[in-house]
């Protein structure tokens, strides 16, 4: 008998949630298939079987929490599969270093009506929130791997059928108002490990920190215009898109180097000042905001922070970030300009010291000397920074430099 663990996920995370099975009891499973995916405060991870065999028994259920190494299955190598239970045809076992995302012997998993269906965790967190029945939902996927888009637009006569049947899965309201006024009604949901951790975190931040915000405001004329002309040409060039993030991270890393502190963190009764410019960009995903960390950006192109910027931005949508992609960062930037955003005041992304807002582009007019006024595209952007370590001079110096930069992109590249 192999027993299946919780696996190391990192120094900082010790436990997790099952979100679900991804087999059953009796089913036969290959080495580097996946039985399980484990919720945990920063992504979520689908454990792998290390061994092929037959699921002889669950230890924990879909809800629980689980602490890393604690046994949750247990697998026997020489087991056949239950009747119930078809085992897949005996194939050559894959390499641990090597499990491709979706594999031919997945895709006849998916598609058998005796199977358990392949589907995306995202797809089967939706399914499991709307009570439906992923054997019945139909797969766009060539391979017949189950999208979220696959669910959510199954069609409703079906997942009424389904919920029906289903027992309601959440408690009914304690509340007085909720059973005492029936025309008041309000729902009850539990809130997921991420979002607790992120509520606990922002909470935390704002507590341990002396946070602070200032405010500047950014003429985009300049790059625009540089996009504008040079858009064609660097997507012909380099394969991406010439967009606003490379500026502003360029911008920042220039302003870090200038103003180290910002780079820093607090350790202690000392000061932990970093050499190196790993950038955090803030990301909004369905189950709440991430923060992957685009490493060392000082030495990127303009078309290497793009290129690594859209990576993680859809590794992030996708729930396909890993904890490594999640670690480390030094400073923090975030876009709430494409939600419509005028102005806000970032929270810090703890340990770090300061976080970059940058917010909505708006045409207005502004003064050019004493008699003439111009419509420009204006941006406000915000630094939050924790003023233990850092003072409002430096703090305003920062932002202004990086107001600057963005005003003069040609310096940019002069800055390397």
């Amino acid at each position: 008998m192999i027993e299946i663990k919780v696996p190391e996920l990192a120094e900082s995370i010790t436990e997790g949630t099952i979100a679900q099975w991804l087999k059953e009891v009796g089913e036969h499973v290959n080495q580097g298939e996946y039985i399980a995916e484990l919720e945990t405060d920063k992504v979520n991870v689908e454990i792998v079987a290390e061994h092929s065999g037959v699921i002889k028994e669950f230890k924990r259920e879909p809800g629980d929490t689980v602490e890393v190494g604690e046994v949750i299955a247990v697998i026997d190598e020489g087991g056949s599969a239950s009747a119930s239970t078809p085992a897949e045809a005996p194939t050559e076992e894959p390499k641990k270093e090597t499990v491709p995302a979706v594999t031919t012997e997945e895709a006849s998993v998916a598609t058998s009506s005796a199977s358990r269906p392949l589907a995306s965790p995202a797809a089967r967190k939706l399914a499991r929130e709307r009570g439906i029945d992923l054997s019945a939902v139909h797969s766009a996927d060539p391979l017949g791997r189950v999208r979220k888009q696959d669910v959510e637009s199954h069609g409703t006569p079906a997942e009424a059928k389904t919920a029906a049947q289903a027992p309601a899965p959440k408690k009914a309201p304690a509340a007085p108002i909720a059973s005492d006024d029936p025309t008041k009604p309000v729902e009850r949901v539990k809130m997921s490990r991420r979002r607790q951790t992120i509520a606990k975190r922002l909470v935390e931040s704002q507590q341990t920190a002396a946070m602070l915000t200032t405010f500047n405001e950014v003429d985009m004329t300049a790059v625009m215009d540089v996009r504008s002309r040079r858009k064609d040409a660097f997507v012909d060039k380099n394969g991406v898109k010439l967009g606003f993030m490379s500026f502003f991270t360029k911008a920042v890393v220039s302003a870090l180097k200038q103003f180290p502190l910002l780079n820093a963190e607090i350790q202690g009764d000392e000061l932990l000042i970093k050499k190196y410019y790993d950038i955090g960009c803030a990301v909004s995903t369905e189950e709440g905001l991430v923060v992957p960390v685009l490493r060392d950006a000082d030495r990127l192109s303009f078309a290497g922070i793009e290129r690594g910027i859209g990576e993680l931005g859809k590794k992030a949508r996708d729930n396909k970030l890993s904890i490594s992609d999640l670690q480390g960062g030094t400073f923090t930037i975030t876009n709430g300009g494409v939600f419509g955003s005028l102005m806000s005041t970032p929270i810090l992304n703890a340990p770090q010291v300061g976080i970059l807002g940058m917010h909505k582009i708006q045409w207005r007019p502004v003064a050019i000397d004493q008699e003439r006024f111009e419509n420009r595209p204006m941006m406000y952007i915000a630094l939050s920074y924790d003023h233990r370590i850092v003072d409002g001079k430096e703090a305003v110096g920062f932002l202004v430099t990086v107001k600057n930069l963005l005003e003069d992109p040609e310096t940019l590249l002069l800055e390397g």
